[in-house]
């Protein structure tokens, strides 16, 4: 086929980028080097947009095994262990088909995981849908949720946590960002490499069909009105399928057989076999005569492109080539050769006697273009910046204010998403859905981890740098609340077009934002994943950095929950309220308003207000603490009381603040926690607190059956508890 700029222009490349291909091949491509060429170099894959502002990233530490790089980031947590989690996107197939576009969402992050050795222990998901009003909302949220719960709960893996929010910038494009994490012996890792000149290379696991073709392409392109035709284009999952390629792999990786193995994920054929050979600087022969496959004809460019799931690559020893097909066999998978380790640093691809496609490894991985794009602050925020509270007004009832605040969707109780979800697969989940993080024990150690995911988008989109900041700081918060010890961080970075400049700079505002929060806290970012053209007819999302954290407790006993225990329990707020209101869940809500500039962190008041809290923690002194955050104290207050199932508790609070009323309760100050406990170990919070220059203020004593705040607001519980239970399925289901 003669290759044209019409069809370069259909495969997302741009002249300069074909430009570049011709020299890298002294020739013009075959089309099915076209192909891969430019899956390679999509932005899904090669993160020629994002790669040079990743760069300033911490991703070293003490605690660090794997760097980003390789299919999923590694920590090592101490007793001969190490976690392996990460993070990614699924948003585009999921606007244009929720159900699939979900599951193998889900799909593709566990075969990242156990790609490595580990199993796989704990899924979270992080999602985003438009107003609960648009037409297109249930539809979706309802496909979504059933997909995540259809692929993980066949799988047998418990989806312990997560986060569900709603606005109308995600009208047009929805996100679905799903994390997976694992556990493996630290002498036990798998990486995706290739060795070995003679080594097979083995195809194991489905069978390949057409779905998923430019997948990766899709993925790196806006929405228009022809988004509904890239239905075809969207995977399609099996989790049976899976489980038992899981338990095969893992099986495998028990021998001494493995050199190196891949997910075919992105790209499918095309990325595995690719990354393999440049991890290991050799050369790979691929005979797409022996793939597998489930439809009839297919071409090679339809053999190398496919997305197919549930399908992994490895390079094996040479007298290995009996065992292995043994193990797939009884598991009831597709086991064959397909190619060859050679030498030099070439992939030649063969069908029917002939070879269709030769290029070289590291021109394709390594010198994917880069590019440095244009930037521009974005014209709105001269406008939302000198917002004031002048002109409105102070509540008429400050109860009401907050009963419509926990009857927002996006503070309301989410039980109607996690009942659909296993989260208790496997008997290793500690603290459930619900709280500020999950927290699962490792068996056979005394250790427990918690895992949390965190963005308030609207911060992000006042001040995409401050935002970034919040979203580490507060899933610090969130594991710390838990009894956890923060270690490290995955993240999903959603965003809009790079190439309008105003979208590239909220991107390097945000990744900015986010090194300093991780080197303050000391989580580096060990994986992660960034998602562009998250936009349709020029309308993009909040900017939205998901960070995914997870923390180690060394005594699964110390953890701790975000509801209130006992009655006559001290009530204590670590931290301080000021006047700040900016995106606040108050302002939209109560008067539609987005604007103001995001809560500010001190570094050194938040890092003394988590110190404090994980050691009284450890103490054993807490029995709450929970992380004060989206809808303020008041609402922090509230869900302290009423988010437990044994029964809602009270609260008899009394402020002594200056503050205007409405930002005192509803305003979200950062680096504050609310914590309760006995009147007997309040003073040895008090000295830690001043131990670690910790502000402290006792609020008032757990009560019974109201929530009372000076004069302000004065509410049963139990009725609290009603309107944040169901508010979700009233207005959103």
């Amino acid at each position: 086929m003669k290759i044209t700029a019409e069809i370069v222009k259909e495969h997302g490349l741009s002249p300069e980028e074909y430009q570049h291909i011709l020299k890298i091949l002294g020739r013009e491509p075959t089309f099915v080097e076209l192909g891969i060429f430019s899956v390679m170099w999509s932005e899904h894959c090669s993160y020629k947009s994002s790669r040079i502002h990743l760069k300033k990233f911490p991703t070293k530490g003490p605690q660090v095994l794997c760097e980003p790089g390789e299919n999923a980031g590694i920590v090592d947590i101490g007793d001969g262990l190490a976690i392996v989690f990460k993070m990614e996107s699924h948003n585009h197939p999921s606007f244009i088909e929720p159900y699939q576009g979900a599951a193998t969402g889900v799909g593709g992050i566990l075969r990242d995981i156990f790609t490595m050795g580990a199993r796989p222990i704990a899924l979270l998901d992080s999602l985003r849908f438009g107003h609960p009003d648009h037409p297109k909302t249930r539809y979706l949220l309802h496909g979504v949720v059933a997909g995540i719960a259809g692929y993980g709960n066949c799988m047998g893996i418990p989806t312990v946590g997560g986060e569900v929010y709603f606005d109308e910038s995600y009208n047009g494009n929805i996100l679905v960002n799903a994390m997976c994490v694992g556990l493996v012996e630290k002498d036990k890792i798998f990486l995706a490499t290739a060795k070995g000149e003679g080594n097979p290379v083995f195809y194991v696991g489905s069978k390949t069909g057409r779905d998923g073709i430019h997948g990766a392409t899709m993925a790196s392109d806006v929405f228009d009105d022809s988004s509904e035709s890239k239905r075809p284009t969207v995977q399609v999952g099996d989790p049976f399928t899976e489980k038992l390629l899981m338990e095969a792999c893992l099986e495998l990786m028990s021998s001494d057989d493995v050199v190196g193995i891949q997910d075919m994920g992105a790209a499918g054929l095309t990325c595995s076999t690719l990354e393999m050979g440049d991890k290991g600087n050799v050369g790979i022969d691929l005979d797409l005569d022996k793939v597998p496959c489930r439809e009839e004809g297919m071409t090679p460019y339809e053999l190398m492109l496919s997305e197919s799931q549930e399908r992994m690559l490895f390079v094996a020893k040479k007298d290995s080539e009996k065992r292995i097909h043994k193990i797939f066999e009884k598991w009831d998978l597709d086991v064959a050769v397909v190619g060859r380790v050679v030498k030099g640093e070439t992939v030649r691809v063969f069908h029917q006697g002939e070879c269709v496609a030769q290029v070289p490894t590291k021109p394709i991985a390594q010198e994917a273009p880069q590019h440095d794009r244009p930037m521009r602050q974005p014209a709105y925020l001269k406008k939302t910046e000198n917002f004031s509270l002048q002109g409105i007004p102070l509540p008429k009832s400050y109860g009401e204010v907050l009963k419509r605040l926990l009857g927002s969707p996006n503070l309301a109780s989410k039980h109607w998403v996690w009942r659909q979800y296993d989260h208790q697969v496997g008997t290793d989940t500690v603290v459930l859905p619900g709280s500020d993080a999950a927290v699962m024990r490792l068996k056979g150690t005394q250790k427990g981890i918690a895992v949390t995911t965190d963005c308030n988008s609207r911060y992000c989109y006042l001040d995409p740098r401050w935002g970034g900041i919040l979203a580490v700081a507060e899933a610090a918060r969130n594991i710390v609340c838990s009894g956890g010890r923060p270690l490290a961080v995955t993240d999903c970075l959603n965003f809009g077009n790079p190439e309008d400049p105003e979208i590239m700079w909220q991107f390097k505002e945000a990744v900015e934002g986010i090194a300093e929060g991780c080197r303050i806290f000391g989580t580096p970012v060990v994986s992660g994943n960034v998602s562009f053209y998250n936009e349709t007819k020029g309308q993009a999302i909040y900017p939205t950095p998901t960070i995914g954290m997870i923390g180690v407790l060394d005594d699964i006993k110390t953890h701790t929950t975000q509801w209130f225990k006992a009655s006559g329990d001290i009530i204590v707020l670590l931290g301080e309220t000021y006047e700040e209101w900016g995106g606040s869940e108050y302002l939209k809500l109560i008067h539609n308003r987005v604007a103001g500039k995001p809560p500010s962190i001190n570094f050194q008041r938040e890092l003394a207000v988590q110190k404090t809290c994980l050691q009284a923690i450890t103490g054993g002194w807490l029995h709450s603490a929970h992380d004060c955050s989206e809808g303020g104290l008041a609402v922090a207050l509230a869900e302290s009381c009423i988010s437990r199932d044994e029964g809602v508790l009270g609260a008899e609070i009394r402020l002594e603040n200056s503050l205007r009323q409405d930002i005192l309760l509803f305003g979200e100050s950062a680096s504050r926690i609310l914590v309760s406990l006995s009147e007997k170990h309040l003073p040895e919070l008090q000295k830690v607190a001043r131990i670690h220059d910790c502000p402290f203020e006792v609020l008032g004593v757990v009560s019974s059956g109201r929530l009372q705040v000076n004069s302000l607001i004065d509410e049963e519980t139990k009725g609290l508890r009603e309107i944040w239970m169901t508010a979700f399925e009233r207005k959103v289901v």
